[in-house]
């Protein structure tokens, strides 16, 4: 809940400025959920989520979730849906660039890797597993998107996957990111941000790097990961 403000309030003032937006934010504290000004058209909802002890079971539950909201709820109300880590916040302009029907970005951290290297699930009994000499990016899970039914069959399909590891007992190595590097490995993204919009600001630029769009918030992970 700490980044959450934060992260609003450069939303507010980068991303998708004018477009009519709501915010829905997930949080097991939702009297902690902050009071920020919004332009006219732009609402926020909070959903109560359940309160899990570790922090990996609330990245295996981060699809379910969001399922379960797109069928009762954003369906009904949202051409588009972006998925975002609050931990994040943008430092420039995002516009309508970032609208396609499937929408993945580019992890800074592997940008030049060769994809052996990339941290994919590498074990055969897990439903997430990607063979070696497969794959073209290596995606985060803190930032992918595009039109309300193609996120869906998104979430859709990597819960049904976190599910059959569960009843495997595996845990992929990076819990639904793995799964959500699977999937678009199978189902391309149409649109490919640069690691501009997916920036680690601990990381030194590269060239290709011309504007910092959306980055990390410095923060101590143990700390974070522990509350």
């Amino acid at each position: 809940m700490r980044f959450l403000k934060g992260f609003l309030e450069s939303a507010e003032k980068h991303f998708l400025v004018a477009f009519r937006l709501n915010y829905y934010v997930f949080s097991d504290h939702l009297g902690e959920v902050p009071k920020v000004s919004l332009a006219p058209g732009r609402n926020l909802t909070a959903i109560q989520v359940p309160k899990f002890d570790r922090w990996q079971e609330i990245s295996l539950r981060r699809m379910e979730i969001i399922r379960e909201t797109i069928e009762e709820q954003i369906r009904r109300e949202a051409q588009y849906i972006y998925c975002l880590d609050v931990d994040m916040h943008f430092q420039n302009r995002v516009g309508a660039e970032v609208l396609g029907e499937l929408v993945a970005a580019v992890h800074a951290w592997f940008y030049y890797s060769h994809r052996d290297q990339f941290p994919y699930e590498r074990r055969p009994a897990s439903a997430a597993y990607v063979p070696f000499n497969w794959g073209d990016f290596y995606y985060p899970a803190a930032v992918f998107g595009g039109l309300v039914d193609d996120v869906y069959r998104l979430v859709k399909t990597c819960k049904e996957n976190l599910l059959v590891d569960k009843r495997n007992n595996v845990e992929a190595a990076w819990q639904e990111e793995s799964h959500l590097n699977q999937y678009l490995i199978r189902n391309k993204p149409t649109k490919l941000l640069s690691s501009e919009y997916m920036w680690d600001d601990q990381k030194q630029r590269v060239n290709e790097v011309r504007v910092i769009c959306f980055s990390t918030v410095r923060k101590n992970l143990a700390e974070v990961r522990d509350n």
